[in-house]
C-alpha cells in the first residue's frame, strides 16, 4: 500500500503494509523517538501529533494517516536549536531516564498550542495520558510552566535554572517550616 503523508515539514511516500500500525512505520523510517510502551495507548511513549492533535501512535493504523501532517519530538527542535519547550524539560530537571521525554514534550506542545497559558489541572488533565516512573511529576509541571514563560518571551528561559515561581514557594514555606520545628 502506498501512503503519502508529511512527518516534521518534510512530504513522505513510503510502501507499507496494509495493517501497518503508525508507531512501527515511524521508527521503520528512522523516527525512533517515538516509543513503543505500552501497546495499549496508555502510557504515553508512542505520542505523536497528527494535525497538530496529540495521538497514540500505537492505535493509529498507518493507513489512515493518508495526506495528513505528522510531528514527532524530531520535528521541534534538534541538538543545536532546541524548541523552547525542550529547553524547559531540561532547565526544570523534567528529563531523567527519557523514556517519556519525546510524549510529555509533544503532550506539552500540543495543551499549549490549544492553551497558551493553562493552569495546573489544565496541565494535568493534558499529560494524564504520559506516565512516568522516575520524575514523580512535579519537576514535568515546572516544565510546562517554564515553557508558557519562554513562548512568551520568544524562547528566553526564567532565571533560577528554571525554577517556577510555585515551586520557588513551595521551598520557601518548607524552610520557613523547617526553621520553626514544624517537620522533622
Amino acid at each position: 500500500m502506498k501512503l503519502e503523508l508529511t512527518v516534521n515539514g518534510k512530504p513522505c511516500h513510503w510502501d507499507i503494509e496494509p495493517g501497518a500500525l503508525l508507531l512501527d512505520v515511524l521508527r521503520e523510517h528512522g523516527y525512533t523517538s517515538v516509543k513503543r510502551g505500552c501497546g495499549e495507548g496508555v502510557c504515553g511513549a508512542c505520542t505523536v501529533l497528527v494535525d497538530g492533535k496529540r495521538q497514540n501512535s500505537c492505535l493509529l493504523l498507518a493507513g489512515q494517516m493518508q495526506g495528513r501532517t505528522i510531528t514527532t519530538v524530531e520535528g521541534l527542535g534538534t541538538i543545536d536549536h532546541p524548541h523552547p519547550i525542550q529547553k524547559a524539560f531540561v532547565a526544570a530537571g523534567a528529563v531523567q531516564c527519557g523514556f517519556c521525554t519525546p510524549g510529555m514534550v509533544l503532550a506539552t506542545k500540543a495543551l499549549l498550542d490549544e492553551t497558551p497559558e493553562p493552569t495546573d489541572e489544565e496541565i494535568r488533565r493534558a499529560l494524564d495520558g504520559n506516565l512516568c516512573r522516575c520524575t514523580g511529576y512535579v519537576k514535568i509541571l515546572d516544565a510546562v510552566h517554564i515553557s508558557v514563560d519562554a513562548l512568551k518571551t520568544g524562547g528566553q528561559h526564567p532565571d533560577q535554572a528554571g525554577r517556577h515561581k510555585a515551586h520557588q514557594a513551595i521551598e520557601e514555606a518548607m524552610d520557613q517550616a523547617t526553621k520553626a520545628g514544624d517537620t522533622p
